[in-house]
């Protein structure tokens, strides 16, 4: 079989564990090098292979490469940036075969949420229209754990894990000063439609009174008297109330509790703020001294507090997406599949883009307990398996060792394309 060149993308909000998967491409590449020549990565994403900004990833070392696995961020630069359908944008498309071609790169990696698999289809599917042998694979990743067909979205596990964390030595702190000081305090999360994370908090108590008191999920509608009786439910019986929110919390009609009224370059609604929101609720309407905190990039940054699980699906959906490419599989997506639950199994199976592209994954209603205010012992089921393990990185000086890449350019060969 003749060699063909690599291309490797990352797209959207990094994760803690995505340079796992960029380390599970590079290194199945290498080990296939009969078929796949050199590796080139996209500088900041999709928009690294249209103005051919191209990064040579054979001039890393192999400990370098190796690295990335211990490495939060996204090492070649991500992107916020999709591309819209092809009939209208078909110049866009057009632009990345021949990028592709010039470079001889007949295997696209393109590694991200939703919207990039929509991309990696798109793009798949204008290859084959125009003639060009390109092998598309898409590389599951999201913070928010909203991919359909896989059991779970590598990324979310660490963040599950930082999130149950975070919530429970929080907790412990408002506990010890509640008798003289803060009564309620709220932690907002990530999760723009579906409330995963916000169910990973749950994970930090399970008996009566223990905290989180209140999980708020995008899935259940917001009733703010609701809310703010159980809040002074809490506090009259335990002392103080913690609360776990996600950004996304909306009320009955669809509107956000906090809505910047901006969109992002993937077309979605920018939030945040939902946690001063909602604590400056409590003060009207309780009264009660509050505290609140914003995990923002916290979460999804902080590898030093790895699920093991999470590194190891990150890596191995990595290295299974060159295998599905060798094995001449297009428009697919490794996907995990749970196996059993006890104890706890999972291996990788292909999916295809279509089943993918522009759907979500919402907590199903058997996962958030019947009064709407936290999960249910079957969410806990499936969520507790993804936080196992610690996979802590090497430390130098008293701080997490990180992979520092060259970052070298692929010499140009065509004109410059305005985006």
């Amino acid at each position: 079989m003749a060699q063909h060149n690599a291309f490797y993308a990352q797209s959207g909000g990094v994760t803690a564990v995505i340079n796992a998967s960029a380390c599970g491409v590079i290194e199945a590449c290498k080990r296939h090098s009969d078929r796949i020549g050199k590796v080139y990565a996209g500088h900041n994403g999709i928009i690294g292979a249209l103005t051919e900004d191209l990064i040579d990833v054979s001039q890393e070392s192999d400990e370098t490469i190796s690295a990335l696995r211990h490495t939060p961020g996204g090492a070649f630069g991500s992107c916020r940036y999709k591309l819209k359908d092809i009939e209208t944008h078909r110049t866009q498309y057009e632009r990345l075969i021949e990028v592709f071609r010039a470079h001889d790169i007949r295997y696209f990696f393109y590694n991200g949420g939703g919207d990039s698999a929509d991309t990696c289809l798109k793009v798949s599917q204008l290859s084959e229209k125009l003639g060009y042998p390109l092998t598309a694979i898409h590389v599951p990743k999201t913070v928010d754990n909203d991919l359909p067909i896989t059991d779970n979205s590598p990324g979310f596990g660490s963040v599950a894990k930082y999130i149950a964390t975070s919530t429970l030595e929080a907790s412990l702190d408002i506990a010890s000063m509640c008798a003289t000081s803060t009564k309620v305090f709220v932690l907002e999360v990530m999760g723009r439609h579906a409330g995963w994370i916000a169910a990973a908090g749950a994970l930090a108590g399970n008996g009566e009174g223990e905290p989180p008191h209140l999980v708020i999920f995008p899935e259940v509608a917001f009733d703010r008297a609701r809310v703010m009786a159980r809040v002074e439910e809490a506090v009259q019986k335990y002392g103080y109330c913690v609360i776990v929110v996600s950004e996304g919390a909306r009320y009955e009609d669809g509107t956000f509790l906090a809505d910047s009224g901006n969109t992002d370059a993937f077309g979605h609604r920018q939030l945040g703020g939902v946690a001063p929101t909602l604590a400056g609720m409590v003060k009207q309407d309780l009264g009660y001294k509050y505290h609140w905190a914003v995990a923002d990039y916290l979460q999804r940054a902080a590898r030093h507090l790895a699920s093991r699980t999470d590194v190891e699906q990150a890596y191995a959906v990595g290295q299974k997406a060159v295998e599905l490419a060798i094995e001449g599989k297009n428009s697919m997506m490794p996907a995990i599949k749970r196996v059993s639950e006890t104890p706890y199994e999972w291996r990788i199976e292909a999916a295809p883009l279509a089943d993918v592209a522009n759907r979500e994954k919402f907590m199903p209603a058997e996962y958030i307990r019947e009064d709407g205010f936290g999960i249910t012992a079957a969410c806990r089921q499936y969520l507790l398996p993804l936080i196992q393990g610690e996979d802590y990185p090497p430390y130098e000086n008293g701080l997490p060792k990180v992979a520092r890449l060259k970052l070298a350019k692929v010499e140009r060969k065509l004109a410059e394309f305005k985006l």
